[in-house]
């Protein structure tokens, strides 16, 4: 009993000496402590180190511990504009930021090729700058001057700020006829289409058209009229403006569906534009059809259905696009051909059913965000195919390294074709 009081008693104590020794250090710590946070550098120290720490892990959180940005490298651009030829090096990214590094003003109606916010990205990089001429536009007797160097009437019309329907006629013609020839380059005449309301199968729908009578407007359309199908009024009577036209159906079940018809594309190879660049000519739009269907029913319920009748009520307007074919030297070239040999053997109409389509194997989702105006890669012509993936690969972080490192390391390509 008495050596458990011992016992306890010296373990009171060395505990107590133990408590004393921490206070003591405690207090030592603090001063020692304050006296460094009275230092005059040290609080700017501190900050410093924290933050190329926080920067440190950032950047490796974000870019992989790997640069995200290719080196800013000069470029040799060639501009052509009034009448001369201007060979320019270069740092600028865009077009848009080089002209104005060189005040060269854009005046109202003047056309860039490519557009102010393409990529400068190669040597010999090609801009042209086509300048407006005086333009008069003949509208149902009203006339109109403005100022438009676009490729195609139908953009002239467009860029004057007129709405253009589909189915208006537009022709451009050389100033002969015009009272003020010696004032106007050209002149733009709309010809005006009717528009009607037309009501297919119960489907009220507004179209335009050229045609005399509603006989000409059906067979214009490609409407066959068929067991139980009637149209009012008559196919004799003469289309005027804003008429109703009922195409009817009686007997059997039927469904109208509208459906959206693409607009189609038509390329134009263009030597005065870099190859992997392209311009808008036209920008075009998109049509609408309607579509019926004899709709089988069993017990009440709808089972199947069959197309009877497709009538297009706003037909679409093509796309014109040029596409740059201008050689950048025979590096690119080089790159281009070992990578689409290397992706389908270089057949620029390649689809094997894997998901990859085209010369240089795209996915259908990388093709429609690249919005050529073709569904898939192996529609496209092979200058739209070889624009497509320089301006993929130039978006890529990684370039061709990421995209596919098997033809990378294989044909030893670049990452990015050359001089990115």
């Amino acid at each position: 009993m008495v050596y458990l009081i011992k016992l306890k008693s010296t373990m009171h104590k060395k505990i107590r000496r133990f408590q004393i020794r921490v206070r003591r250090q405690h207090r030592a710590n603090t001063r020692a402590f304050r006296r460094l946070r009275r230092h005059p550098v040290m609080i700017p120290v501190a900050t410093f180190l924290a933050l190329c720490i926080i920067a440190f892990v950032g950047f490796l959180l974000l870019n992989g511990g790997k640069p995200k940005f290719k080196p800013i490298t000069s470029y040799i651009v060639i501009i052509t504009h009034d009448h001369e030829q201007q060979t320019v090096p270069t740092n600028e990214r865009t077009v848009g930021l080089l002209l104005a590094k060189l005040h060269i003003t854009l005046n109202q109606g003047d056309v860039v090729e490519p557009a102010l916010s393409a990529q400068i990205n190669e040597d010999n990089f090609r801009i042209n700058i086509y300048r407006a001429l005086p333009v008069e536009i003949v509208d149902d007797g009203q006339i109109t001057h403005t100022l438009s160097a676009a490729a195609t009437p139908r953009s002239i019309v467009e860029q004057a700020g007129i709405t253009l329907y589909p189915e208006d006629g537009v022709t451009e013609s050389t100033p002969t006829n015009i009272v003020n020839s010696n004032s106007v380059a050209s002149q733009v005449v709309i010809n005006r289409a009717t528009p009607i309301n037309l009501n297919v199968y119960g489907t009220q729908t507004v179209t335009r058209t050229h045609d005399a009578t509603v006989g000409a407007l059906l067979a214009d359309k490609h409407v066959v009229l068929g067991k139980g199908d009637s149209v009012d009024p008559a196919p004799s009577t003469p289309i005027t403006a804003n008429m109703q036209v009922f195409l009817l159906h009686h007997g059997t079940t039927i469904q109208t569906v509208s459906q959206v018809i693409p607009a189609p594309v038509q390329s134009i190879p263009d030597s005065s534009l870099t190859i992997g660049t392209s311009a808008v000519r036209q920008a075009g739009s998109a049509g609408v059809e309607l579509v019926t269907y004899e709709v089988q029913l069993q017990n009440g319920v709808p089972v199947g259905r069959t197309p009877i009748q497709t009538v297009v009520t706003q037909p679409p307007v093509t796309r014109i696009l040029a596409i740059g074919t201008a050689s950048l030297g025979g590096d690119l070239a080089t790159w281009l051909y070992k990578l689409r040999s290397c992706e389908s053997g270089g057949n620029y109409q390649d689809d094997t059913g894997n998901g990859y389509y085209g010369a240089y194997q795209f996915s259908a989702g990388t093709w429609d965000r690249l919005n050529t105006g073709y569904a898939y890669a192996y529609e496209a012509p092979p200058e739209v195919q070889d624009t497509a993936i320089i301006e993929n690969t130039n978006a890529s972080s990684g370039g061709i390294a990421s995209q596919n490192p098997g033809c990378y390391y294989k044909e030893g390509l670049s990452a990015y074709p050359p001089g990115q």
